[in-house]
């Protein structure tokens, strides 16, 4: 297996930034109220991870190392902007949905510290794919998150009905059913990567 798929899959098995890494939890608790909502998030973050992890690989002998993070920043930022724009342009609802979230993505730790402990050491192909695996695994995660707790409390996926919303429960869609959700497919994902390892 080539480096380059290793690292792929790396970014969505082993070093799943929800799951086990535990990282991002504001925006992952936060916006995963619904499967779309979660899935957008998690491509919107996808798109910041690969687009900074390219230009950061191909930026890292020219940036000094006494402005390194603040330089990162200024490039995850402005990748963050873009992202912003074309959600606001092409679909406002959506934006509107994930409101402080999009922005926020710029101090989220999974996209600085894949640029901090992996972009600025590595290839610009080898950066592509570990945005593209962290990003992948970023996204399952968020999108499953939000289907379960969408299904638990309003009997929908992506707004498809599949039992009456009365059998579900308010609990999943506010806050404390977030917590709950996320620890109970932790648990899961543990126990499945235990039995495979």
């Amino acid at each position: 297996m080539s480096k380059n798929i290793k690292v792929l899959l790396n970014g969505i098995i082993k070093e799943n930034p929800i799951f086990v890494l535990l990282l991002g939890m504001c925006p992952t608790l936060a916006t995963t109220s619904s499967a779309i909502n979660g899935m957008s998030m998690g491509l919107a973050t996808m798109f910041v991870l690969i687009s900074s992890n390219a230009v950061i690989s191909l930026l890292k002998n020219l940036i000094p190392d006494m402005v390194r993070i603040p330089a990162f920043i200024v490039v995850i930022a402005t990748f963050v902007t873009i992202i912003e724009m074309m959600m606001n342009a092409y679909v406002p609802a959506l934006a509107d949905s994930l409101g402080i979230f999009i922005p926020l993505i710029v101090v989220n730790c999974i996209v600085l510290g894949r640029a901090e402990s992996f972009a600025s050491k590595n290839s610009v192909l080898s950066s592509i794919f570990d945005g593209v695996g962290i990003g992948l695994g970023f996204t399952l995660a968020l999108t499953l998150l939000g289907a379960s707790r969408e299904l638990l409390g309003t009997g929908k996926i992506f707004s498809m009905t599949l039992y009456p919303e009365q059998y579900g429960s308010l609990l999943f869609v506010l806050a404390p059913g977030a917590f709950i959700v996320l620890g109970y497919l932790i648990g899961i994902f543990n126990k499945l990567q235990h039995k495979a390892g």
